[in-house]
């Protein structure tokens, strides 16, 4: 396990309000590319509704109305409609800015909402992605909007790690959810071509980044959240190349 410098100390009351700016500035730059992926996810639904509406008048507009027909299609749109609503309703809660409490989750359910999204991206990449969620795992109290902006910065670097290549026959990212003696782990496997040696120990740095036109925020960011969570996060590479991102969460004990 990596065991990397902080990129803030805890208590440190003059850094806390300056990175908490951080953080903010972060999220914008993350729900730019979220806003990308979700325009393209609401764009099908609406695309459908347009085709089956004018399917619909054109069933409406015969001399012998084929009503059986034009009422599977409006059935249809409503559906379609109702996708793009889900769609819309994700987003906003993404932008919330009051939704910072910490309340009991399922983190599968979590990723599940991000799902859609994130395999929008990769796919226009040529990246397959995987999601294993182990089953039984307990809801954790969790800022959920925050944990999502982690698993998603995670997923994104690693969709991108894997579409540069990294000598496998098969560009891939793979997340899975599982329980471990540390509580919940999620880990974000890539198949690209790892961490370069020069950068392992400044990754989780505020403003570092091996990307031209990254901010250098992303995983210092996640690493602060998570930190705030009581959680850890970390890195291994990967024996047939690639790197894997984890994090762990502390899970409530038994009872």
């Amino acid at each position: 396990m990596n065991r990397l410098p902080l990129p803030v100390r805890r208590g440190d009351n003059v850094a806390r309000p300056m990175f908490e700016r951080l953080l903010e500035i972060t999220r914008a730059s993350a729900l730019e590319e979220m806003a990308s992926g979700m325009a393209h996810e609401i764009n099908q639904p609406l695309g459908a509704i347009t085709t089956f509406a004018q399917a619909g008048q054109r069933m409406l507009d015969r001399a012998d109305p084929m009503l059986p027909q034009a009422i599977d299609v409006l059935q249809q749109i409503s559906a379609q409609a109702m996708t793009a609503a889900e769609g819309i309703r994700r987003m906003r809660l993404l932008v919330n800015r009051e939704a910072r409490q910490k309340t009991p989750h399922a983190i599968g359910d979590l990723i599940y909402e991000l799902f859609p999204l994130l395999d929008t991206l990769a796919t226009r990449t040529g990246v397959q992605l995987d999601l294993h969620v182990a089953h039984g795992l307990p809801c954790i109290e969790i800022d959920a909007l925050r944990i999502q902006h982690v698993i998603f910065t995670l997923a994104q670097n690693a969709i991108e790690a894997a579409s540069l290549g990294g000598g496998k026959p098969r560009a891939s990212v793979d997340i899975d959810v599982t329980s471990t003696r540390y509580g919940i782990e999620i880990s974000v496997t890539d198949s690209g071509p790892g961490i370069p040696a020069t950068a392992r120990e400044q990754i989780f740095r505020p403003f570092f980044t091996t990307k031209t036109s990254g901010t250098g925020l992303g995983l210092a960011s996640s690493r602060a959240i998570v930190e705030a969570h009581e959680g850890t996060i970390g890195f291994d590479d990967v024996p047939a190349g690639g790197t894997r991102f984890w994090i762990r969460l502390p899970a409530p004990a038994a009872p």
